[in-house]
């Protein structure tokens, strides 16, 4: 029989921190274009942020590049002091003088003061899940993961995650320190790191993929938000829009993916946090899985 999958809605990251499985991720709250600048819309983007821990979400995305530092502190201004079982994580090592000048830089000098400036903004003690945005190719990597593991050992980070890795790097950073997880980009459509997805299944690692609907993380708009063949097709059988179909085959692809889908509107916000309760069949993820 062609019965429904059951799957998970909540995963612990790094065996403790529990969170919901449709997360949102906070980039597009800030100025534009390239993500630089405060948020035009201050207002407007705490309501949104406020309606998505409405909604369950206790999972939030950001990143100290995202502004820089001004999309931090809107989360701050919006949910400050937080709910007990909100987790937020942010990223370090890369810095952003202007809009189109994006400066990797891993050293251990300026993960530190990344950490300490992305504490002050966020107005916590310890950060959640604190991410290396990108590997440094003029700093070595064991450098940037060592220097992460001392900020957890002094209890500024509770987990340590990596993003845009390879396997062979994250496998380098687990001898070094735990590794809760991994953000690289994958979609229904874009199985480029599936090795790193893979590992990160088997060793009980988050994996929490970015352009999960094919977007481009400096412009606007979601490829997938209206696709057609497959996704379409299985949308109009549960009476949903295709986007929510490409959220919820990730959340039954595998169980240790956590969706940080990126809006500026409620109504699209909502559409995600829904796709979270789309039941599909093995033959609907089987017809999916052919859109690709």
């Amino acid at each position: 029989m062609n019965r429904a999958t059951s799957v998970s809605t909540t995963f612990a990251i790094g065996g403790d921190l529990l969170v919901n499985r449709m997360g949102y991720g906070a980039m597009r709250l800030t100025g534009q274009p390239g993500n630089f600048g405060p948020y035009a819309d201050w207002e407007a983007g705490q309501n949104l942020l406020r309606r998505a821990v409405e909604l369950g979400v206790n999972f939030i995305d950001t990143a100290q590049a995202y502004g820089p530092g001004f999309n931090e502190e809107l989360i701050a201004s919006a949910l400050y002091p937080y709910p007990s079982n909100l987790a937020i994580a942010t990223k370090g090592g890369i810095d952003k003088p202007t809009p189109d000048n994006i400066l990797t830089n891993g050293s251990p000098e300026n993960l530190r003061r990344g950490c300490e400036a992305s504490l002050q903004r966020l107005k916590v003690d310890r950060i959640d899940l604190y991410q290396l945005h990108r590997p440094d190719p003029n700093v070595p990597f064991a450098e940037s993961v060592a220097a992460l593991a001392e900020l957890q050992r002094q209890g500024k980070i509770r987990h340590i995650g990596l993003s845009n890795v390879t396997l062979a790097q994250l496998e380098a950073a687990q001898k070094i320190v735990p590794i809760a997880s991994v953000q690289n980009r994958f979609s229904i459509r874009d199985h480029t790191h599936a090795d790193v997805l893979n590992y990160c299944t088997q060793h009980d690692i988050a994996f929490i993929p970015y352009g999960s609907l094919d977007a481009h993380p400096l412009k606007r708009g979601a490829p997938l938000a209206n696709a057609g063949g497959s996704l379409r097709e299985i949308g109009v059988r549960h009476g949903v829009k295709p986007n929510q179909i490409a959220l919820a085959w990730l959340l039954h692809h595998a169980p240790n993916i956590i969706l940080i889908p990126g809006t500026t509107t409620i109504s699209h916000l909502e559409e995600n946090i829904a796709a979270a309760s789309i039941k599909l069949t093995n033959d609907e993820m089987q017809a999916a899985s052919e859109f690709l």
